[in-house]
């Protein structure tokens, strides 16, 4: 090869478009790390197609972590959030078709393939370019990265799409399950969000009074919620509700969700005694700065006829 001495440099966008989101993998493929012009960036890993990392246009993380968690596919990951597939919990001994898989199945342990990037247009700001960029990733019952566990418990033909969308103020997450087996099946989903906060008995959740829930803390009994809802000691509660969810520090709104799709919201925090009872949850006071608020379609099964499909998606935006 012949070496030019006035070898121009690479590009790092077109001459004359404005600044573009970049897309970026790690070494080992292991990694996909979006980042908008403005600063703001998500991480997400693929082995569950895990988001592991949101942060604002000050680099500050949006979501809790653990510092134990596996990145390297042993196991599930602590935090961020976890995709729950095709069912949620343990699952329920009556259910002929999920009885024999892992709790919370197979989609958080399997390796998905990353589909590609679309962006989206900037109302006019030249400065800061595309403000949108969606990252889409696929999972199916004929992917080599599916877990073999999952797909010998649960031997149906699906396919699964999972987008991740990343605006300058919101996340979303939506997730779309087709069936494309010969014989209905049913399946829940879920999208296990762990937020972060700075200091859980300060935090309050507003958007949920007077919903119905199951306590999983006081023997699986059914409840209504009274007025907003503060984190006093263990907590996992599966809500029926609609509308949107806020969640508060000190009287300021850090987050808002809302559901596209998704009737049930799970609330969750292990508290002292769980936490110290979970391996990979470090630092084992880490449930002070974090709080799990998942939507998804949990309370019952999502029936999928040959063809049919499912959707459901979660937005969460920053507070001001």
């Amino acid at each position: 090869m012949v070496e030019r001495p006035n070898k121009p440099s690479s590009l790092v966008a077109t001459p004359g478009l404005p600044p573009q989101p970049t897309v970026n993998f790690s070494d080992d493929n292991s990694l996909v790390t979006a980042t908008l012009p403005t600063g703001e960036s998500i991480t997400v890993l693929l082995y569950g197609a895990t988001v592991i990392s949101w942060k604002d246009s000050s680099s500050t993380e949006k979501l809790w972590l653990s510092s134990a968690a596996k990145l390297d596919g042993t196991k599930p990951v602590r935090g961020g959030i976890p995709l729950v597939f095709p069912v949620f919990g343990p699952p329920p001994a009556d259910h002929a078709q999920t009885s024999s898989l892992p709790q919370h199945g197979f989609a958080r342990t399997s390796r998905w393939e990353f589909l590609g990037k679309s962006t989206s247009e900037s109302s006019g700001d030249q400065q800061t370019g595309d403000l949108s960029v969606k990252l889409d990733f696929g999972l199916s019952s004929a992917a080599d990265g599916l877990d073999p566990k999952g797909k010998a418990a649960w031997p149906f033909k699906f396919n699964l799409i999972y987008s991740v969308t990343l605006n300058r103020r919101d996340l979303t997450t939506s997730l779309v399950v087709t069936n494309d087996d010969e014989r209905a099946f049913d399946c829940q989903v879920l999208m296990h969000t762990y937020l972060k906060v700075k200091d859980i008995t300060n935090v309050t959740i507003s958007g949920l009074d007077s919903s119905s829930y199951v306590d999983k803390v006081d023997a699986a009994s059914t409840k209504t919620q009274s007025g907003e809802i503060r984190i006093e000691g263990e907590t996992d509660r599966v809500y029926t509700a609609d509308g949107p969810l806020t969640v508060s520090e000190g009287g300021k709104t850090l987050f808002t969700v809302t559901r596209d799709n998704l009737s049930n919201v799970v609330v969750w925090n292990p508290w002292v005694e769980k936490a110290k009872d979970m391996g990979d949850f470090e630092p084992k006071d880490g449930y002070k700065e974090m709080l799990c608020v998942e939507p998804g379609s949990v309370g019952g099964w999502q029936t999928l006829e040959k063809g049919d499909a499912f959707e459901g998606a979660q937005t969460i935006a920053l507070g001001a």
